[in-house]
């Protein structure tokens, strides 16, 4: 019988699990590890420049007009626990849960509102272009990750998340370029998060999926 190991899974490695379980059960036993693309710079610098315009109105009680325009945030707040926000943004730390065997999950938050006793997840992106009908459905996993955990650390949460979408608009004569915003709200299920991450710990338990992708064929 195989020996059980403990793994660190997130949604991104859990992302690659519903892609290709081959890839990811190689990657988690580190034999081999995909090659990863190139990631965009821009969509990081975005990630922290907005992160500091929300703690600017979090900081005044406020939420950033993106939000308090859209009826679908009334009466909400941003969440105002600086330090605990600070550590759930973190990659390094993030918000964690540990099962009784030892397998941890964890991510990292954009932020965090606040409606009655009850906290909803937000979470930004950053686009080239103007939402496709489904572009907020390639989400659904990591929100409902996010839900899970902070319900795994003794919160109360909304069966709902927000997507808050930013793409280019137009550039301005002095060279200013103005975004586009778009709120999608998602209803999620933070069962169905732990469902996978149950299925990727029993999988990670198992043998190596003998099925290939392009990625680890021959692998």
């Amino acid at each position: 019988m195989r020996r059980k190991e403990t793994f660190k899974l997130s949604p991104s490695s859990l992302n690659l699990m519903k892609e290709c379980p081959r890839c990811f059960w190689l990657t988690q036993h580190k034999v081999w590890k995909r090659q990863s693309s190139i990631f965009p710079s821009l969509p990081s610098g975005m990630d922290s420049i907005l992160k500091t315009h929300f703690d600017k109105f979090r900081d005044k009680g406020k939420l950033p007009p993106e939000l308090c325009d859209n009826g679908e945030c009334k009466n909400m707040k941003l969440f105002d626990d600086e330090e605990k926000l600070k550590i759930w943004r973190s990659n390094f730390k993030g918000i964690k849960w540990t099962d009784k065997e030892g397998n941890v999950l964890h991510g990292a938050v954009d932020n965090i509102l606040i409606n009655g006793k009850k906290l909803v997840v937000l979470d930004y992106k950053t686009r080239g272009f103007p939402l496709k009908e489904d572009t907020h459905e390639h989400y659904e996993l990591q929100l409902e990750i996010y839900n899970f955990l902070l319900r795994k650390n003794g919160y109360d949460t909304e069966d709902f998340a927000f997507l808050l979408f930013y793409y280019p608009k137009e550039v301005k004569d002095n060279g200013d370029v103005v975004f586009n915003t778009e709120l999608k709200k998602m209803n999620i299920n933070a069962k169905d998060g732990e469902m996978l991450f149950n299925s990727a710990i029993k999988l990670l338990n198992s043998d190596c999926p003998t099925k290939c992708c392009e990625w680890c064929e021959g692998r």
